[in-house]
């Protein structure tokens, strides 16, 4: 049976949000489709008074940038794209390419191509998200993209050298510092100095999930990724001190973002209620944690490890954090997530930003139907077919025949027809 020990109360308020930033995002669009460059430096004026004389960062500028950063931060970076590169060099190891016989003188199979071009959005505001371009950057160049675009907006009017430099050591072609929609909106549309992409990825605030959803169609995208989630599962064998820091740990993020604890232990539920209202007094981003605690904080008691998997599935969460005597129990038996974490050794922080994995991942139950960014995104899958005999080719039309006429497609029978009267007595 569920118990709410604390109810989120923000759930409520959002389909009017949604409503809100649907129609400001159409409007930025617009602007972005009418103007071009001209709109993109309004509307970048408007909102992080920004206007550089490019926004384009030039060969020199990069080095100059990268240059001032700590030289132990960018060995700290290059750890840390060692192991992204790493996973996801296995990962494309592990598409294949097939080609099978099906029937004789029939040949089927498949390819995986790279997508041609891809703009990947890193995202700014409160902090510098200097992992987001070894995730969506570094990952794209494994796979094989021959163009990548990577743009970041400013942080309080000032460079983000970090995450520029992460950009760079990642391979990115191409570097702009521009944020939030109009960065979206020029990547899909083109503008006079922004060359349009086949596909745009890369996490963001609300307007930038919806930016993308928006102008999908016009170009492909990784997914709908808006505020981090994160869903902590512990049993009695857990602290409370720990639950709450792996709470507020994501809680950080934004004032959005909903942090969860689902539970076995009332007790353990309590306890962590009390540790985080504790740690808040102390905690450096407990403006922002704060926010998101009491209006999207939640925290769930059940009595069973199967209505565990239940509920955990139901939230679909993108981090799952499994702190629990069995962990791989919801690995074996867990469908929708983002992400797991299993195990007290380990933690959100460390996939977030140095683990190897990807951390762009489905939130808003996106779960439930699609995985996080990886190298396979960047490719298509395309089929190929051959019929190398004329027997092949009488067999298969005879049939293919007799199903369009069914269909009442006469032009779709006659392309079998024809190949059947020329090849049936071969």
């Amino acid at each position: 049976m569920k118990r709410i020990l604390k109810e989120a109360i923000g759930l409520f308020e959002a389909d009017t949000n949604d409503r809100k930033v649907r129609d400001a995002v159409e409007g930025l669009i617009e602007e972005v489709r009418a103007g071009g460059d001209v709109a993109v430096r309004s509307i970048s004026e408007r909102f992080d008074k920004w206007s550089p004389k490019s926004f384009k960062l030039s060969k020199e500028e990069i080095e100059e940038i990268v240059s001032s950063v700590n030289p132990q931060t960018i060995e700290d970076i290059k750890f840390a794209q060692t192991q992204i590169r790493n996973f996801a060099t296995h990962q494309k190891n592990a598409l294949k390419d097939i080609e099978v016989e099906t029937l004789p003188g029939v040949i089927l199979g498949h390819k995986n191509i790279p997508v041609n071009s891809v703009g990947c959005y890193i995202p700014g505001g409160r902090y510098p998200m200097v992992a987001s371009a070894h995730m969506s950057v570094l990952t794209a160049k494994v796979a094989g993209v021959k163009k990548v675009l990577a743009l970041t907006p400013p942080i309080q009017g000032k460079i983000p050298a970090e995450t520029v430099t992460a950009m760079h050591l990642a391979g990115a072609d191409e570097i702009y510092l521009l944020g939030g929609v109009p960065a979206i909106a020029a990547m899909a549309l083109g503008t006079e100095s922004i060359e349009k992409v086949d596909m745009v990825v890369g996490p963001g605030n609300a307007y930038v999930a919806e930016a993308k959803r928006q102008l999908f169609g016009k170009i492909g995208i990784d997914l709908l990724a808006g505020p981090t989630e994160t869903l902590v599962i512990a049993d009695e064998s857990s602290d409370a001190e720990i639950c709450a820091t792996d709470l507020l740990g994501q809680a950080e993020h934004g004032p959005g973002s909903p942090a969860i604890l689902l539970t076995n232990s009332e007790k353990l539920g309590r306890e962590t209620i009390a540790e985080v209202e504790r740690q808040l007094k102390t905690l450096p981003t407990a403006d922002v944690a704060s926010i998101s605690w009491r209006d999207y904080g939640q925290v769930i008691v059940v009595d069973t490890l199967e209505e565990m998997v239940e509920e955990a599935d139901r939230i679909a969460s993108e981090h799952v954090q499994v702190m629990t005597e069995n962990p791989r129990y919801f690995l074996e038996n867990m469908t929708n997530y983002g992400a797991l974490f299993l195990g007290k050794y380990t933690n959100v922080a460390y996939g977030d930003k140095v683990i190897g994995t990807n951390h762009t991942l489905p939130t808003k139950h996106g779960a439930k139907y699609t995985g996080g960014l990886w190298v396979g995104k960047f490719m298509k899958t395309c089929t190929y077919q051959e019929v190398r005999t004329p027997e092949a080719s009488a067999m298969i039309g005879e049939y293919c025949s007799r199903l369009c006429e069914i269909e009442n497609f006469a032009g779709h029978k006659e392309q079998a027809d024809i190949r059947v009267r020329r090849l049936g007595d071969w």
